[in-house]
């Protein structure tokens, strides 16, 4: 298996299920204003069937595999990818993610990211895995340390956004030696009682 090959990963609180056109209708219902953030690109109802056209045709190209986010009652709730896919070495990035604002801050996140952990180092048996974000995205920054990844540096006027600004890039990873204790942890983290 290879990670381009198209997988269903499947947890308690939620479903990856590979991404189609059929999910546009459903995914533009959900995003809300999460396209209005300004630090991030997630894309807007009416630009929803473009972006996911954008992520299948990566895919055929070679550099992307991209996943539907199912509640757990089936419904789309957001979008992940495995991206910047280095076969060779191998090793995978978890980004271009993001979640509808009413499932945020529970389970289901946590678990998206330890479904596709767990298929990067057990069945891909990547090295590591890297995850992007913007210097100033603080949310996502916390999300990605709350996993257990840290902080490998910032690349400093890395991309330039659609409106011209220059983005920071904050890159964290997480190794394959360090896996284990992450994976308990994580799983510490989707079934500790609330409050705990």
């Amino acid at each position: 298996m290879t990670p381009l090959d198209p997988v269903t990963l499947t947890g308690r609180h939620v479903k990856l299920v590979p991404l189609t056109p059929d999910h546009a209708p459903a995914l533009a219902a959900v995003v809300g204003d999460l396209h209005r953030l300004w630090y991030t690109s997630i894309p807007a109802p009416e630009g929803m069937q473009a972006e996911i056209a954008r992520r299948l045709s990566l895919h055929d190209k070679g550099t992307m595999l991209p996943f539907c986010i199912l509640s757990p009652d089936g419904t789309p709730v957001g979008m992940t990818t495995y991206m910047n896919i280095d076969t060779t070495t191998p090793r995978v990035e978890i980004g271009s993610t993001w979640i509808s604002a009413q499932v945020q801050r529970g389970p289901l996140n946590t678990e998206a990211k330890r479904l596709l952990l767990a298929h990067a180092f057990d069945t891909l048996g990547c090295i590591a895995v890297e995850f992007r974000t913007h210097r100033l995205n603080t949310q996502s920054r916390r999300a990605i340390e709350r996993l257990g990844a840290q902080l490998d540096g910032i690349l400093r006027a890395h991309l330039r956004a659609p409106d011209g600004l220059l983005r920071d890039t904050a890159v964290y990873s997480i190794t394959a030696g360090e896996w284990p204790v992450i994976r308990r942890h994580l799983d510490w983290q989707i079934e500790k009682p609330r409050g705990a």
